[in-house]
């Protein structure tokens, strides 16, 4: 029975260096010296703009807030996903229950790498695989304004996630794939700055990919389907197709998408609804410039057909 405790041991070796690879690949990995240098002082006149840009009160206030409440990044809303439940953590000035005993680095970290002043791995719920195509500078802008918000006692509830997903550590191989600062869609050599400047809000802090795009299984934004719309993460419903392709918005003018951003109001005069409430209150914040850019690179995006299933009609 050589032969077998051979194989045995050969499986052990096998098992023990896979193991070892996988620990390794899945590590942490936090932005480097030159990158955290780019940060500097930050702004809070172009922090609140990327604020509002990012949607940080869509999932971080108190859910149902309205007005200044909304500035009270107490967190507690539930996203509930195929994954299990992931609850936005408190991120208000509150040094022990929010993030107010951050630095810059760390919030750069937590944007750019998905990564915790604690050296571990955050959910990519919070979508830092978007956040990672924005500027270190722009990240010191919103850490200046988030200083000037009030703190806020009190620790949201825990995800609730089932074996695997519970175990963060595999997050490194996921970020792997699909982490990445590179631009999802590839414009030509002198492309108008508006459509340039909507690229960047769009597939950087707008995160608009995260709920527009479908995914895969493992949970990663299926880049050539870019913002051919995808079944929601929470219940039954869809999220559009913000693309010219079929099913899209290819019959809406650039003008038309700039004026939904800020009234909320479609061309034919139906109005936003659902999650998209709460984002449309954010895009009004921006600048007349901000929604343009957005409505032109929205043109200049490739079309694709719905990217989620054909919903089935009522016979009722």
């Amino acid at each position: 029975m050589a032969w077998l405790k051979k194989l045995v041991g050969a499986a052990l070796v096998l098992g023990v260096a896979g193991a070892s690879a996988g620990w390794l690949l899945s590590a942490p990995v936090t932005l480097d010296a030159a990158t955290l240098a780019q940060l500097g002082p930050g702004d809070v006149a172009r922090g609140k703009r990327i604020f509002y840009a990012g949607g940080c009160t869509s999932c971080h206030a108190k859910p149902g807030s309205q007005g200044d409440a909304r500035l009270q990044l107490i967190g507690g809303l539930e996203l509930k996903t195929p994954f299990g439940i992931f609850v936005p953590p408190n991120i208000s000035q509150d040094p022990k229950d929010g993030i107010g005993a951050w630095s810059a680095g760390n919030l750069a970290n937590a944007m750019l790498k998905g990564v915790s002043p604690s050296g571990e791995h955050f959910y990519p719920a919070f979508p830092y695989a978007s956040y990672a195509r924005m500027k270190p500078s722009d990240v010191a802008d919103l850490y200046a304004f988030l200083k000037t918000l009030p703190a806020v006692a009190g620790k949201a509830p825990g995800n609730s996630l089932a074996f695997p997903f519970s175990i963060r550590r595999g997050i490194g191989l996921w970020k792997r794939l699909y982490l990445s600062d590179k631009p999802v869609v590839p414009l030509p050599d002198g492309a108008p700055d508006p459509v340039m400047a909507g690229r960047y809000l769009v597939e950087g802090p707008g995160h608009c990919g995260e709920c527009h795009t479908p995914r895969d299984l493992a949970g990663g934004t299926r880049k050539s389907e870019w913002l051919a719309g995808a079944v929601a993460a929470e219940g039954s419903g869809v999220v559009p197709n913000i693309t010219s392709g079929e099913g899209g918005i290819g019959s809406w003018s650039a003008s038309d998408i700039a004026n939904y951003l800020e009234t909320g109001f479609t061309p034919d005069f139906d109005s936003v609804g659902g999650a998209m409430v709460d984002v449309q209150r954010n895009m009004a914040e921006l600048t007349a410039d901000d929604r343009a850019a957005i409505a032109a690179y929205l043109k200049a995006v490739p079309p694709h057909p719905n990217g989620y299933p054909a919903r089935k009609k009522s016979t009722n």
